[in-house]
């Protein structure tokens, strides 16, 4: 995993001007906010970027995946559950658009 996203997220929860940049991004973002990749390419990369912590798309579904894996391990949780867990989450992508269907990146037989 890219340690750039975790340092990324750290600061981003951390430093209120940070998340209100990001916010104030988000809300001026002239696209649509259902085309998350999209709206990554163009408000959260550039800002990482800018503070010397790049990241790719790709990253952050990894970073995203790993944290909805670890959150998720060894718990049976209903699909009500999963639901509701998941609105309390602040994920940029997992949920919004994009899921960790691992069979869409695979080609052949695997």
């Amino acid at each position: 995993m890219n340690i750039n996203v975790i340092k990324f997220f750290e600061k981003y929860n951390s430093d209120p001007e940070l998340y209100q940049r990001i916010q104030d991004a988000v809300a001026a973002y002239p696209g649509s906010l259902e085309l998350r990749e999209a709206l990554v390419e163009a408000v959260l990369l550039p800002v990482a970027e800018e503070m010397g912590l790049p990241f790719t798309v790709v990253d952050l579904k990894v970073y995203e995946a790993t944290r909805h894996n670890a959150k998720h391990k060894d718990v049976e949780l209903t699909e009500e559950d999963l639901a509701a867990e998941d609105e309390d989450e602040d994920y940029w992508l997992e949920g919004k658009g994009w899921t960790n269907d691992e069979s869409a990146f695979c080609t052949g037989n695997h």
